[in-house]
């Protein structure tokens, strides 16, 4: 392999490690600070992809479509969290695993009711749709850069909110002890309900900015719950930089092995995770 194609190979397994991390970060939000098991999150993955698609025909652009549907994924999460998750704090894990299974079930319902089981595409905006020469015959579009400097401002972003501000402050109080913040008379369920709606917007926007590079298809939701869940058992349970750490080494992992040992591709990640649990059974980081 020459130097351009691992130069591609390598920007690829970034921008597949940091669009994971995107979706895991939430995921790790809910299920490290909240307690809870949200096997719905690959959910909110797929809807933003199928508001990507929806809001794109009717706009008939992709940035109104992000935006107007990263408005929505927050109603969405405050809502679910108003409505349905704010019960089931204390309850049993069971139960929470049975209540997002039903979610899953719902949201694939009404999304074939809605758009129904065609693969669709989504268009790159026009002024995303060049690519780089590198040689002769390789390129590299821009739009996957693109996604990757969206991913690395909202990671930036992510940190400054949780570690230089007020709110974060009180997720992380309320991750550490959320009696004690009760008691200091702090609103944690309006703490918890804002994580929430956080983790489903950064989970509804990965899908909507990688819409245009994967197409939208039913059950593209289950595939990458799967693999969130390995990236937040390796990164560490409730550690948003874990969960960074973690993703990029997986899309390292995914991408090189279906390169060079793509008979064993698939198991590669697994036996990544088994391998650093053994070393380290709390993950790569520890909740902070």
């Amino acid at each position: 392999m020459d130097f351009y194609s691992l130069l591609i190979q390598l920007l690829n397994a970034v921008q597949y490690g940091l669009l994971l991390f995107l979706v895991a970060s939430g995921l790790t939000l809910i299920f490290g600070i909240m307690g809870i098991i949200n096997l719905a999150h690959g959910s909110f993955y797929m809807i933003g992809a199928y508001l990507a698609f929806s809001l794109a025909s009717l706009t008939g652009s992709l940035l109104w479509a992000v935006l107007l549907g990263t408005v929505l994924s927050v109603a969405l999460g405050l809502f679910l969290e108003w409505a349905l998750f704010s019960r089931f704090y204390k309850r049993d894990h069971l139960e929470q695993v049975l209540l997002t299974y039903g979610l899953i079930l719902v949201f694939e319902e009404l999304r074939s009711l809605l758009l129904g089981n065609d693969v669709h595409g989504v268009a790159v905006p026009a002024a995303l749709s060049a690519s780089i020469p590198l040689t002769d015959t390789l390129s590299y579009p821009v739009y996957r850069l693109f996604m990757s400097g969206v991913c690395l401002v909202l990671a930036a972003g992510l940190y400054l909110v949780i570690q230089r501000t007020r709110v974060g402050m009180m997720i992380r109080a309320g991750a550490s002890n959320r009696e004690m913040v009760q008691s200091l008379g702090l609103n944690i369920n309006l703490v918890y309900r804002l994580v929430f709606a956080l983790g489903v917007a950064l989970a509804s926007l990965a899908g909507m900015i990688a819409a245009p590079a994967s197409s939208v298809y039913p059950g593209m939701g289950t595939q990458v719950l799967i693999i969130c869940f390995v990236v937040v058992v390796i990164g560490g349970i409730g550690s948003v930089w874990g969960a960074m750490l973690a993703a990029l080494l997986i899309g390292l992992v995914d991408t090189f092995g279906k390169v060079f040992l793509p008979s064993v591709s698939g198991l590669l990640v697994y036996l990544l995770m088994a391998v650093i649990l053994l070393w380290r059974p709390e993950g790569l980081v520890k909740r902070t």
